[in-house]
Parts: C-alpha cells; structure tokens; sequence
C-alpha cells in the first residue's frame, strides 16, 4: 500500500465509531472511579499549594464547588463521546476539561493521563461520530459508510508510538542488566495465589524486564500484521492484566486493552456494532425511533474534506506528531542521569522505570536578623505532594519559592532557603541529590539545566556491575 492509499483511501467507518465507543466508556468508567475514590477532594480541593507546570501557573484549581462542576462537564461530555451525540462539543469539552485538571499539579503526573489528553485531541479531529451514533439518529445527513483512512490510522500511530517509546526507554543497562527496578517491586507480591513464590526469583525479574522491553517494541508490528494479530492481542490482554495484578496503575492497563482494538479488521469492527445495535434494539424504550437506517446498512456514502481544511488538518496533524516524535528525545539535551536529574523525563512514555524515595529538609534563613530554622513540609504540602517533591529538583525549586512568596506575606523580605535532598534511585545508597549551599530563591524555574543537581556519582559501567542490591 503506497503513502497516498494509506492516507486518503476510504476504508469503513466502523473502526472509528467502535474506538469512539470504547474510549467515551471507559473514561466515563474512570471518572466514576475518580469521584467515589473522593480523589477529586483529596487531589484538587484539599491541597494549599499545586505544584503547576512551568508555562501553567494560570491553572489554578477552580474552588471545592468549580473542581466537582467540572468533573461533571468532563463525566457528561465522556457520555457524548461514546454516545456519539453532539460529538464536536463533547470531544473538544472532554479534552478542555481533562486537559486543565491534568495541568493543575504535576504531583499527579501519569502517563496514562497524557495519553488520554492526546487522544481526545485527535478525537476532536476525526469524524467519529459519522456512523453508529446518536448525531446520526438526529441528523440522517450526517450518516457516512466511510470514511478518508487516515482518521483511522492517526490512531494506530499514536497507539505505536506510546508503544514503540516505552520499549526504547527499557533499553538501559539499569532495566535489562540489573532487573531494576522490578528486582525490588515484584517481591513485594509474594503472596498472591500460583504465581506469588516466583516473583521472589530474581531470574524472574530478568524475565519480565526482557519480556517487557521486547513487547512494547514490537507489539504494534504483530497487531498491524493479520496472520499474528489474534495472537498478538492475547498478549496485549495478558501483560495489561498481569501489571494491573502486580502494580497499582489504575486504569491504564484497560485503556490501552480497549484502545488497541483499532488495529483489527473492519469487518471486526462492524460485527461488533451489528452485536452492540442487536442489543440496542432490545432495550431500547423507542425502538421504532433508534433502529432506523442505522440498524441495517450504512448509507453508501463517503466523507471528502475540501482543499482548505485538507491543508489545515495536515498542518496540525504534522506538528502533532513532529512533537510526539521529539518531545520523548529532549531529555538527550540535557546532561547527567537522567533519571536522576529528571529533566526530560515527563511526557515521554517512560513507564514504571524507576524506584525513587528520598526525603528533602528546607533550611530558612533570615538574612536581616541572622536567624535560621527548618522547614516543616507536612504544614504546607500533602503526603503525596512531600513524597514526589522530595525526589524531583524541578519541585524542590518550586516549592523553595512557594516558601519565599509565603515569608514575603509575613514581612520576611530577604530569606536564603536551602534544601538538604537525599535520594535514593533503585535500590542503591541514598546521596545527596541537590548542592545543600545553594539559595533557591536566586535560582530560576525553566527549561534550562539546573547547574545546582549534583551529578549521580555511578557511571555507565556501574550500572552493569553490581552496585545494585
């Protein structure tokens, strides 16, 4: 199949309104899970101070009743989504609402949440809402057969590039030569039934960061191939539900087990629909009004885009995936380790590759009167805040000059603040992970490097060795 074929052939619309489907369910799901967890209060209503992302500080969260109104926005525009019913509105409400709340504090960083940020992005893009949905139901006009490929293959991209970068980060001497960090993670499931005894075998560990790495590198290329899609997707169900088993990654696993049914056939897709409007039919309170056309067979019609909005679609579809290209590479910018400095870390589909703890003590001194004390971080952070702050240098920094505007409000015009970081990575000898001279308050957020990280003292050849416990 040449470029041109892949991209502008019509192919059935069935894929598409079957994603469509899948996604607005189990976000709607997820959403339920966030509220009855009370995640929404204990996440974006208790906290004093959000660690907001450089860029960002505007999102702000919107007050304990704007934080649950705006779930509700999120929650009803998943149910449109799915429904298919006024789908633009919904897709691009979806993406606002989830994108904001994700951007309100870094300390909830996953990556399953940027992934369904950029989902939803192209949701607001394709015409999924063309075929099986309510939109048609109310507007026949609106009803295709098929639709350009392309609006289906953007989605299989971006399914392989989440993939595809996830097996390059596991390529590192720490994951393939010292089984770190799941040597230190899978012991800790001992006593689940069958397989419990054998995640104490450290060749255990080996095997799942192997088997781990050489999956996610090349799943994608046994799904887009029809002889071993079938197979390929038993183990896409069987390494989701083995790490949603063994770790606590909420409903990622099942995201992606849902999201990856993009890659089967369409007639696949359409004996689904045919099954989901078969059952529609049963329960559905009007049923002469939803089982019209749209029951049966599709109308034989095709949707073709005009010059203009072809130029403009792939303007922004070409700077979408120029960035998720590049954005998981600019870590190679920056010098040092890694996952030590984590400049570059975020964003780039590095999933559970390292075990970090380490706790951070904030020296404050008044330079007027000569007085000094220690910080007492449980008075203005959350558990969870203190816990991912006390190992990342960018929210050291930033919580140093939270620090500072707070004392400013208190008359204190010139404090020093120094932090005393020490952290452990995978499993090896807790260090000093910032200069414990430098003041804080002169230093700058950005995207530049921070001179003040001190270098992780293990190199290249350490991390093949047996330093690692």
């Amino acid at each position: 199949m040449g470029m041109k074929e892949y991209l502008t052939s019509q192919k059935s619309a069935a894929p598409l309104a079957m994603f469509r489907v899948l996604f607005g369910f189990i976000m709607v799901v997820s959403i339920i899970r966030f509220a009855l967890n009370g995640w929404i209060y204990e996440l974006y209503v208790k906290p004093d101070f959000f660690f907001t992302y450089y860029g960002f500080e505007w999102v702000t969260p919107l007050g304990e009743v704007g934080m649950y109104l705006l779930f509700l926005v999120m929650g009803l525009a998943a149910v449109g989504i799915m429904l298919g019913y006024y789908y633009r509105v919904a897709a691009v409400l979806f993406f606002l609402a989830f994108s904001y709340v994700e951007l309100i504090d870094k300390t909830n960083y996953l990556n399953h949440y940027y992934f369904v940020s950029i989902i939803s992005f192209l949701l607001i893009i394709v015409p999924a809402h063309r075929y099986f949905s309510l939109d048609v139901m109310r507007r026949s006009d609106l009803e295709v057969s098929t639709v350009p490929s392309w609006t289906i293959n953007i989605l299989k991209l971006q399914l392989g590039l989440v993939y595809f970068y996830a097996g390059l980060a596991k390529l590192n001497p720490d994951w393939l030569f010292n089984a770190m960090p799941l040597k230190l993670w899978l012991p800790a499931n001992a006593h689940l039934p069958l397989i419990g005894p054998l995640l104490e075998y450290t060749s255990t560990a080996y095997l799942f960061s192997w088997t781990g790495a050489f999956y996610d590198l090349f799943i994608v290329f046994f799904l887009l191939y029809k002889p071993t899609r079938k197979f390929a997707y038993v183990a896409v169900i069987a390494f989701h539900l083995m790490t949603s088993a063994l770790f606590q990654i909420g409903m990622f696993p099942y995201i992606m087990i849902l999201c990856t049914l993009i890659y089967f056939s369409e007639e696949f897709h359409e004996q689904c629909i045919a099954k989901l409007r078969e059952l529609w039919s049963k329960v559905a309170i009007w049923k002469s009004e939803v089982t019209g056309t749209s029951q049966h067979t599709s109308k034989k019609r095709s949707l073709t885009l005009s010059k203009s909005a072809s130029t403009i679609l792939t303007v922004v579809l070409v700077l979408h995936f120029l960035l998720q290209v590049l954005v998981p590479l600019r870590f190679a910018l920056y010098p040092g380790n890694l996952f030590w400095t984590e400049e570059g870390y975020r964003f780039s589909w590095r999933v559970m590759l390292m075990e970090k703890a380490g706790y951070a003590t904030f020296h404050v001194r008044n330079s007027e009167t000569g007085k000094s004390w220690e910080v007492s971080n449980w008075e203005h952070l959350t558990p969870n805040q203190e816990k991912m702050m006390s190992t990342q240098p960018d929210m050291i920094l930033q919580f140093a000059h939270h620090l500072e505007d707070k004392y400013k409000q208190q008359g204190l015009e010139d404090v020093e603040i120094k932090a005393e970081a020490y952290v452990t990575l995978n499993g090896r000898r807790s260090r000093l992970m910032i200069d414990p001279e430098v003041d804080l308050t002169e230093e700058s957020r950005g995207f530049e490097h921070k001179e003040w990280i001190l270098p992780y003292p293990d190199n290249q050849k350490s991390w093949l060795g047996s330093n690692s416990r």
